[in-house]
């Protein structure tokens, strides 16, 4: 239990962990007006509370793409069992997360919206 400001980082040690880590606290504003906090943590003694959730930032774009291969192109529920349909369904899941990614750009929507509007 740390009393963090937003991006300040502290080394410290985490149980069951042997290095010395540094803990990060990010404080950021959602969509719907609510803050949201956030307890980063990184084993790169290197970097400051600037630069860890720089980087942090850029990784969650790549948790919402994974989240949507998973929820939009319905990646895990393939029905393959050989290895070259495995690798169709997986290349038109991740064309089908592009397309719905250029729809969202052109319309300025999020994906899952357009999702549903374009099933329905």
């Amino acid at each position: 239990m740390l009393a963090l400001a937003d991006k300040q980082a502290v080394r410290g040690w985490l149980k069951g962990y042997a290095n010395t880590v540094f803990l990060v606290r990010q404080v950021f504003t959602n969509e719907d007006g609510c803050t949201g906090l956030s307890n980063l943590v990184r084993s790169d003694l290197t970097c400051d509370g600037d630069e860890i959730t720089a980087l942090y930032k850029k990784r969650w774009k790549v948790e919402v793409f994974h989240k949507s291969l998973k929820s939009n192109a319905v990646l895990a529920r393939s029905p393959t069992c050989r290895v070259t349909t495995q690798n169709n369904h997986v290349f038109m899941s991740i064309y089908a997360v592009f397309k719905l990614g250029c729809l969202n750009m052109k319309h300025k929507n999020k994906s899952f919206c357009v999702k549903s509007k374009a099933l329905y």
